[in-house]
């Protein structure tokens, strides 16, 4: 039988991270550490394959306080840039390398890092620095014991994709961090699943993400087992957001981490 996989929640915050600077309001200044929240990443462990989805300005400390200390491939959502200004940061993943760093992503999403961090693309980088190597997602595809399907959404003016993992143990698991609207055809895509994460910004609507009832009345609609709340900003207490949100749904939190045990129903275990 196989074994169990991980998610955790390396980050749950919007751009500019919870506590915000030079703010002073309850969240901010809040004495539960659930309530201090990193740009959202997560990073998925299966038994085969360990893939960080999105790098963020916060990485070093993420990838610090989980004690990850390795990646197989990475994953990228869209260039918005606290999803990706961690870039430096992927070093520490390479140097043990022998081969480049696989990088997914939307063709788009490729193009712009090319062209923000052209030395990393080049043809020669030595093996202390980022060494990616690119792989334009336009369809499902497979790592290791790890199925991926893009889900592309609508999130401003970038080419943005959430993802589905369908993973050995049997579950699904959606992701998608960024998102105002889902197209009909990537709804059709996320049918059965175990776990939606999905962006629920903050209680008043944003032109570019989901407000907390755009995102309940989308949790419904696709009718996951479980729903997870991400990208939060500081307007959210997160133990008064939780009271607020029927049983199926409840609020992500930095460090976060979900079980999925062959033939048993995913449980969170810190």
């Amino acid at each position: 039988m196989p074994a169990s996989s991980t998610l955790t929640f390396l980050g749950t915050a919007t751009s500019v991270g919870v506590p915000v600077i030079g703010c002073d309001c309850p969240v901010c200044t809040s004495d539960n550490p659930r309530n201090n929240r990193t740009r959202s990443s997560i990073v998925l462990h299966t038994p085969e394959h360990i893939t960080l989805v999105d790098f963020g300005p916060d990485l070093r400390q993420q990838a610090l306080r989980e004690k990850l200390t390795h990646v197989d491939s990475v994953l990228i959502t869209h260039q918005h840039l606290d999803h990706i200004m961690g870039f430096d940061d992927l070093r520490a993943f390479c140097w043990h390398r022998e081969n480049a760093l696989p990088f997914y992503g939307g063709p788009d999403t490729l193009a712009a890092l090319t062209h923000m961090f052209p030395w990393a693309f080049a043809d020669k980088v030595y093996k202390n620095y980022v060494r990616p190597e690119a792989h334009p997602v336009t369809g499902p595809f497979t790592l290791a014991d790890l199925r991926i399907t893009p889900l592309p959404v609508i999130h401003g003016n970038v080419e943005t994709n959430g993802f589905r993992f369908d993973l050995p143990s049997g579950h699904s698991v959606a992701y998608m961090s960024d998102v105002k609207t889902i197209p009909d055809e990537t709804r059709a895509l996320m049918i059965n699943l175990d776990v939606l994460i999905i962006d629920a910004l903050r209680p008043t609507p944003h032109p570019n993400h989901m407000s907390n009832g755009e995102a309940e009345e989308a949790a419904n609609q696709i009718g996951a087992k479980q729903t997870l709340f991400t990208h939060l900003t500081h307007s959210l207490d997160i133990d008064d957001f939780n009271k607020s949100l029927p049983n199926n749904i409840s609020v992500a939190y930095d460090g976060m981490k979900l079980q999925f045990p062959p033939g048993q129903a995913t449980t969170i275990i810190s």
